[in-house]
């Protein structure tokens, strides 16, 4: 006759801990599932080798004896967010930089390149103040976001941030343009490098290019943000990942050493893409202290932050509501430094109204 000897309830409660806070998983229906599961009678579940029995069971089920889930459900976990990034309403919002003379920009913006100056915001106990210009309301298009710093006419744009990228009907009549308002132009209008769109380089007040293409009429003429990366494949994979974006092309460019790939939330004659820039052998930037971000809107910035955690992305400043005006954000680094902020999309045409 074999002796049963009690176990102490608290040996077998972190084993059970996970079935017993739902009511659709009782003790007694796991202790029957388990006893048709080992083939071994139902008083024998709570005996001498209860818990090896349970052990062997419970990990069948993918849960580890500590009630956390096993590898299973992490891999689980994974395609679920994968799954919900790509499903999530996201946009490239705004893009984020600073400049040394406010008036001086807003004026060359408008005058030379036709963008409308949307809203300004003075924020006088921070010493900063923003402007927001762009071809179309920012409920709907990318815009830019400059900020002025109280005092500060100076910045390191640094040898990581490219160019931004602007879809114009006649490029050599905007070259005309800026010259004619005093702009600089890096280079003048031609044919791409291996190539046949027409483009050209404009410098702004500050120092920053823009690339001029001549395309047909598009929803978004503000069309492309170039930064430079040290491993192109790692940073399609995150941006792939963590932001949802798709791999819309690439190109390689032998004679001049370099690869892109351009990646965004839709086709590049319609929605503002981000062009990645690896330049063979190099895998640093500097990255100055000009350019600051680009914004995107996600409908959770709480499972944003989740994801950008789990594909190898830094958050720095972790999700909720900025204090005083309650949009929720969060703030990201990729994995080569270039800094993005999630916005709530709902608190964000709130911010608009």
């Amino acid at each position: 006759m074999v002796r049963i000897i009690p176990m102490a309830a608290s040996s077998i409660r972190p084993s059970l801990a996970c079935f017993s806070a739902s009511p659709r998983f009782p003790i007694s229906l796991l202790s029957r599932n388990l006893s048709r599961t080992l083939h071994v009678p139902q008083s024998q579940l709570f005996g001498l080798n209860s818990h090896k029995l349970l052990r062997r069971s419970v990990n069948c089920l993918g849960v580890a004896e500590s009630g956390k889930p096993a590898q299973a459900s992490t891999a689980t976990t994974q395609d679920d967010l994968l799954t919900w990034v790509k499903n999530d309403k996201r946009r490239m919002l705004h893009v984020v930089y600073r400049v040394g003379d406010l008036d001086r920009t807003i004026k060359f913006y408008t005058e030379c390149l036709g963008m409308k100056l949307l809203r300004k915001r003075d924020i006088p106990e921070e010493k900063y103040t923003n402007a927001f210009l762009g071809y179309g309301p920012e409920d709907s298009h990318f815009v830019i976001e400059l900020t002025y710093n109280y005092g500060v006419d100076k910045y390191d744009i640094g040898a990581g941030f490219g160019h931004f990228g602007i879809a114009v009907d006649d490029v050599a009549k905007t070259v005309e343009l800026v010259k004619a308002k005093g702009g600089k132009v890096a280079r003048e209008p031609g044919p791409v490098k291996g190539g046949k769109t027409v483009i050209a380089f404009i410098e702004d007040p500050d120092g920053y290019k823009f690339e001029l293409l001549e395309r047909g009429p598009t929803p978004e003429p503000l069309c492309q943000v170039m930064l430079r990366v040290g491993d192109l494949d790692r940073a399609i994979k995150f941006y792939e990942k963590a932001f949802g974006m798709e791999l819309l092309r690439t190109r390689d460019n032998p004679e001049y050493k370099y690869t892109i790939a351009m990646m965004g939330y839709g086709p590049e004659d319609k929605f503002p893409v981000l062009e990645l820039t690896y330049n063979y052998g190099v895998t640093e930037y500097d990255k100055g202290n000009a350019y600051a971000q680009i914004a995107i809107g996600t409908d959770d910035v709480y499972k944003t932050a989740e994801a950008i955690k789990l594909f190898g992305g830094k958050i720095t400043r972790e999700p909720g509501p900025l204090p005083g005006i309650s949009t929720k954000i969060t703030a990201c680094l990729d994995p080569d430094g270039w800094k993005s902020v999630f916005v709530d999309n709902i608190d964000f045409l709130k911010e608009l109204e």
